[in-house]
């Protein structure tokens, strides 16, 4: 069957599966400075699978999607000391911020 031809969410598991106990390009991706190094790694193994994978597909796919977040320092929500954020919605304050630092810190102060 072309590879091509499955859902998104099957070629990215295809890949991810491929990854798995690959020693050489599980190094690669260590090696990686930031998420962009990542894709460029990825697509490289996408690309010898024929999964025919673009770096937007990757971007936007879990779990590549967070693998890349995470190797660029930018988590979904950061919890502890600092401070509460979306990756989307950084600049203002967020339904989440408002009533998790107040859930939080009751938590805290009742140790």
């Amino acid at each position: 069957m072309d590879s091509k031809k499955l859902a998104l969410n099957e070629r990215v598991k295809l890949l991810v599966d491929a990854l798995d106990g690959d020693e050489k390009i599980n190094e690669a991706l260590s090696r990686c400075e930031d998420g962009e190094d990542m894709l460029d790694v990825l697509i490289d193994v996408s690309s010898g699978l024929k999964l025919g994978l673009s770096r937007d597909d990757l971007k936007r796919t879990p779990p590549i999607r967070d693998w890349i977040w995470w190797k660029n320092k930018q988590s979904l929500v950061t919890l502890g000391d600092g401070t509460l954020r979306h990756q989307q919605d950084i600049s203002s304050k967020t339904r989440w911020d408002s009533w998790s630092i107040s859930f939080f810190k009751f938590f805290k102060m009742r140790r």
